[in-house]
């Protein structure tokens, strides 16, 4: 898959699949653990008082309720920003919007390699767009160029396939294997291809963590894993 996804640039494959409608707005921000309303004005933008605000991870709004996978993650990625509150949409939209061109990309935040081999682009962005420090992907230390620990957060959050995000770790412990995948149970959260939500039901049901793993062929740890990220939704 690996292979396959990271040569399909030229092809439309990979574009298709970021395009790829995989969530419904109150899904992706359940996943995402951020307010509805929050992850809508990063899609929609709004009009408070007549003054329009443009999206943060659209180039213009859709009017439609439902996330791609693009979407996704690129709201990953603000959320380990701003959890609860509302992005400087100016700055962040020009920010994004310099990416784009630059990298020649329509989902730049879902892209590896802004965060690998373009952080000088990303660090000229960055100041061309006027973004925060409190924003920054990308942050001068020595003769260095960094990730800010929320940027470095989310890469390691990802799943690489190339350079093209094909999967989410939604369990902030980077022990957890866990995984959010477009192709894979219609993107909800699993573990070697089994949902975490099926394997909670059947300790719900009264199976022991044995009985589970070995129904499902799984290792008794993956159960535990799974069992601790879905209390952790339902906790939440």
């Amino acid at each position: 898959m690996t292979h396959g996804i990271a040569n399909a640039w030229e092809t439309g494959a990979v574009v298709s699949v970021l395009e790829r409608e995989v969530f419904s707005e109150a899904e992706a921000a359940r996943l995402l653990r951020v307010a509805q309303s929050t992850l809508h004005y990063w899609l929609e933008g709004d009009e408070p008082k007549g003054r329009r605000h443009k999206p943060v991870l659209r180039t213009e709004p859709r009017g439609a309720r439902s996330v791609t996978w693009a979407e996704f993650v690129e709201a990953g990625l603000l959320r380990e920003y701003r959890r609860t509150h509302r992005v400087p949409m100016v700055e962040l939209r020009a920010f994004i919007d310099l990416l784009r061109e630059q990298f020649g990309v329509p989902y730049p935040l879902a892209d590896r390699r802004p965060y690998v081999a373009g952080k000088k682009l990303v660090l000229q962005a960055q100041a061309e767009a006027g973004l925060e420090p409190a924003y920054c992907l990308v942050a001068a230390v020595g003769n260095q160029l960094l990730l800010t620990p929320p940027s470095a957060a989310f890469v390691e959050r990802v799943t690489w396939d190339g350079d093209v995000a094909a999967g989410w770790r939604p369990d902030p412990n980077p022990q957890s294997p866990v995984r959010i995948l477009p192709d894979v149970r219609f993107g909800r959260p699993s573990i070697k291809g089994i949902s975490t939500e099926m394997l909670w039901e059947q300790d719900e049901a009264g199976l022991d963590v044995e009985e589970i793993a070995e129904t499902y062929q799984l290792d008794v740890p993956d159960v535990r894993w799974a069992l601790a990220y879905e209390n952790s939704q339902r906790a939440a």
